[in-house]
């Protein structure tokens, strides 16, 4: 059973449409006020649930990160069937995804919101058992609550499985692999003091992708959560302008 809130959500709008794309152990109503935004300036806006999410965390510890690809590739399906366009935006895990759909759908734009090609250390990945030991093994999964965002927002599972752990260290693995295969235009955004996904992850996109159109816009103080975070206004007008543009 989904939890409440927790649900994808379809916002219509325009032609234009927008995916968006959650993250690890996260909720499509953490991209929820983002998405009215996007509608609000005239976009098709559909927020994907990646399977296992938003249920039990124990739900999540049985999917692989390709079960979590077919979620977003469904997404794209149902955007493509009723817009001329599709751009995606993702964010955390959610931004890796973004990516990789690039390299096999005809993907408009893609938007990364602190996408994690490295791991902060003070997250101890480096600590992280053998894979073949994680199985049914959680950890507690720490965050503050938030105010001002939808009630789901807060409802994120507190624990989270280390096999699962291991799923979000191969798609990391896959990005890197097929990054340079990225030339649709890219805006890359990453707060200066994230402590999830290390800032250096930024300029590696930025480096390594294949786009003509491609940036990288610095926040400050919004840690890892962008698309909640005290900063989101910003990161909501910045990524509509690009989604907006065209022929840059």
């Amino acid at each position: 059973m989904i939890l409440p809130g927790a649900e994808p959500f379809f916002l219509p709008g325009g032609e234009k449409g927008v995916l968006l794309i959650h993250g690890f152990t996260g909720l499509p109503a953490e991209l929820l006020l983002m998405g009215d935004f996007l509608q609000k300036k005239g976009f098709t806006v559909l927020g994907v649930r990646l399977a296992g999410h938003g249920t039990t965390v124990e739900d999540m510890s049985r999917m692989t990160w390709e079960d979590w690809m077919d979620s977003v590739r469904d997404g794209y399906a149902v955007l493509a069937g009723c817009c001329s366009s599709v751009s995606v935006v993702g964010h955390s895990m959610g931004g890796l995804f973004a990516l990789l759909l690039s390299t096999e759908e005809p993907v408009d734009r893609v938007v990364t919101l602190a996408a994690p090609i490295y791991i902060a250390e003070e997250r101890g990945l480096r600590y992280l058992p053998p894979r073949e030991v994680c199985t049914g093994q959680f950890v507690p999964k720490a965050r503050r609550r938030l105010s001002g965002v939808p009630p789901a927002v807060n409802r994120t599972y507190r624990r989270m499985p280390l096999v699962g752990v291991h799923e979000l260290v191969d798609v990391i693995g896959r990005t890197k692999g097929c990054i340079s295969q990225v030339t649709a235009p890219v805006l890359i955004m990453h707060s200066r003091d994230d402590h999830t996904a290390d800032p250096r992850s930024a300029e590696y996109i930025y480096g390594q992708v294949k786009s003509k159109i491609r940036r990288i816009f610095w926040l400050e103080k919004s840690g890892h959560l962008l698309p909640v975070a005290a900063e989101r206004e910003t990161v909501f007008a910045e990524a509509a302008a690009f989604l907006q543009a065209s022929g840059e």
